[in-house]
């Protein structure tokens, strides 16, 4: 029987497929985002030359050059590397040992003299050293750690992706049901930032959540001048009219555009307005629709008369100054009133002609927040504007102008101290219409101030939407390398700071860097995380398939991430963006429901922590095998077809209307309005 048995399975056979889906995309690797994550954390095999600016090598280039506080002592870092394993991975598992290796550091103490006359420095010693710095924990073939004897898996965790947010209060926070709009810049290392609106339209500035000062005090503080600030705000988002003042008539001409009724829709005419002939086009009392703008158009009417009430309500599109006095009637987007207008056509005031503001989109509300907010702003120079700031941040601290400038600049726009990271400055370009490189990961003035108008958009109705923070797009998945990279970093910087000390009270000739580096801080760090992180599991034996799916959990607990006790009912839920990308059945029933998931069998996160799932691309209403994976933001702007939408032998689809997902939505669409089609 055996033998037979033998001989059967050494016959191939024909297999065949009977089910209705092609398989078009074989199963990737399973446990792939664990060992590429931490590889890329080691760059093991690496040469030192060649290594990327992430994991290890990254955070040893943002901690070093290590200087004394009088400069005249530099530790620099040149490179690591890794040793061999004392034990293989089963010595471990059987003696209760850790599976690592060994990181040796080589770094270059250079000390200098400085000369008392000129204050310039010489270079006069170099001591190079390569140095033990302990043992790093290694991840097996299984995307395991074997910490103690034990084999452990660190989770993944899906956390809010660094970036601006804008949103609102859903009208909850006052009685009147007004929304409260606000924004608020995220970080992966450093200050938060928050601009908000209060009930009365004026705009705040919060620092890492303390005290609120005014937005334009902020402003200032970075370098822009009040008529800057407004006068780039309204040129960027409104059109401007030019209104000329017939000051014998007494009356505002405004000029009729053809194909723009916005200037002069939802106004009445005050006079009847007539042709060259006499002829009355349009009755006083008439309301300008487009057709009425296109009749006067018509009738070859090139402006229309009206009176100081016509003009009420209406916003200065610029500042409206007296070229006689040089007074300023009326400011930037201020409310022109009933006063104002009549004073503008007396013959005592010196204006011909002025600016109003227009909304580019029908609908759109002018709502003068920033000047309200500079009418409250009583700073009038940016070393006012910087002292302020630091008086709300440290009161009862005695302070100079260069303390606070430098205090603002490491907030915000230090990269030693601020990070945005590369998603954070991807997310950011994207809001807001920049062009930034992905390498500016600090924040920059214009960045803030595109903030702020954005915000001014979102409240005046324009241009502008607030975002979904549940939306996948908006959150990014942090591996077991970039965990273990971040409590890496946190005890090279306690490291760091010891190494000063020493430097401030040793002796300069007998120093080495062997005597200055202690590497205990960064070994504590890493075996903390390993050991008792709530990242960091005992492995899910049960069995293989078990194991495979605690790899691939995604967890949103954790240091940075939620709480039990903090997560709403939105954070658990499913969101149209998982399609794809997380399972919406696969979550713990408890306390932990839709806190913990797991990846889908295709997905993959890509190299900003976004999670990508594959689609077949569909060319000319023919469905290919071309595979492309797309993030949740990408797949927005994409019509989805179902796998099991019916196509012939060629690939086009057979019926004319094909159910599919367009931004998150099923709808029944032409076929050749398909982008993409689902792989399984």
């Amino acid at each position: 029987m055996a033998k037979e048995l033998k001989r059967l399975n050494g016959i191939k056979r024909l297999r065949r497929d009977f089910s209705s889906i092609a398989k078009v995309l074989d199963v990737p690797d399973l446990i792939a985002l664990q060992k590429e994550s931490y590889a890329k954390f080691l760059q093991k095999d690496v040469p030192p030359d060649e290594r990327e600016d992430v994991g290890i090598q990254g955070v040893f280039n943002s901690v070093f050059p290590i200087k004394s506080y009088n400069e005249q002592l530099v530790l620099k870092f040149e490179s690591y590397s890794f040793g061999e394993p004392k034990y293989d991975v089963e010595e471990c598992l059987e003696r209760g040992f850790t599976y690592a290796v060994p990181l040796k550091v080589t770094v270059r103490l250079e000390a200098y003299d400085v000369d008392d006359k000129t204050g310039e420095k010489y270079l006069r010693d170099i001591k190079r050293q390569e140095m033990y710095f302990g043992e790093i924990p290694m991840i097996t073939d299984r995307g395991t750690f074997i910490i103690n004897g034990t084999e452990r898996v660190v989770v993944s965790q899906l956390h809010r992706s660094p970036g601006v947010f804008f949103g609102h209060d859903k009208g909850k926070t006052h009685i009147s049901g007004k929304k409260i709009y606000s924004a608020r810049v995220i970080p992966y290392r450093g200050s938060w930032l928050d601009f908000e609106f209060d009930l009365k339209d004026v705009i705040h500035a919060k620092i890492d959540r303390r005290r609120r000062i005014l937005a334009t005090i902020l402003l200032k503080a970075i370098g822009y001048r009040e008529e800057e600030i407004l006068n780039r705000y309204y040129a960027e988002n409104y059109k401007k009219d030019i209104v000329r003042i017939d000051k014998d008539k007494k009356r505002f001409l405004i000029k009729v555009r053809k194909g723009d009724p916005e200037f002069l829709r939802g106004h009445e005419a005050t006079v009847d307005v007539r042709d060259s002939k006499g002829k009355v086009v349009v009755k006083r009392g008439t309301r300008f629709s487009k057709s009425v703008v296109e009749k006067l158009w018509n009738a070859g009417v090139e402006e229309v008369p009206m009176k100081a009430s016509g003009l009420v309500g209406r916003h200065a599109g610029s500042d409206i100054v007296d070229m006689t006095t040089g007074e300023v009637i009326c400011q930037c987007s201020e409310e022109i009133t009933e006063e104002i207008a009549e004073r503008l056509l007396s013959p005592e005031v010196d204006v011909q002609e002025f600016e109003l503001l227009v909304p580019l989109r029908r609908g759109g509300k002018i709502v003068p927040a920033l000047l309200e907010t500079l009418k409250l702003d009583n700073v009038r120079s940016q070393q006012e504007a910087v002292l302020e700031i630091y008086r709300r941040m440290r009161p009862g601290d005695t302070v100079t102008v260069r303390s606070a400038e430098t205090f603002l600049r490491n907030m915000f726009f230090n990269p030693d101290r601020y990070d945005l990271s590369k998603v954070g400055r991807k997310k950011i370009n994207d809001k807001l219409g920049l062009d930034l490189p992905l390498d500016q990961r600090a924040l920059t003035p214009e960045d803030i101030l595109q903030i702020v108008y954005y915000l001014m958009r979102l409240r005046d109705g324009g241009e502008a939407s607030v975002d979904d923070v549940d939306h996948l797009g908006n959150r990014r998945v942090r591996a077991v390398g970039e965990l273990v990279e971040n409590h890496f970093r946190a005890g090279l910087v306690r490291m760091a700071r010891a190494v000063r000390e020493r430097m401030a009270i040793q002796e300069i000739d007998a120093l080495v860097p062997y005597e200055l580096l202690n590497a205990k801080p960064v070994q504590a760090a890493i075996r903390e995380f390993f050991a008792s992180s709530q990242l960091s599991q005992f492995m899910d034996q049960t069995n293989p398939l078990s194991e495979i799916t605690h790899k691939r959990r995604l967890s949103a607990l954790g240091p940075g991430g939620l709480t039990r006790e903090r997560a709403g009912f939105e954070v658990r839920d499913v969101h149209p963006t998982h399609y794809g990308r997380i399972c919406p059945i696969e979550t713990p029933e408890g306390p932990n429901i839709g806190l913990i998931a797991s990846l889908t069998t295709h997905a993959r996160v890509n190299e900003l922590g976004l999670i990508e799932t594959p689609y077949r691309k569909v060319k000319d209403g023919v469905v290919t095998n071309e595979i492309e994976y797309l993030t949740a933001s990408q797949e927005e702007r994409y019509t989805i077809a179902q796998a099991n939408a019916p196509v012939d032998e060629k690939g086009r689809f057979t019926k004319e209307m094909i159910a599919a997902r367009r931004r998150g939505e099923f709808a029944l669409v032409r076929r050749e309005e398909i982008d993409y089609m689902d792989v399984t």
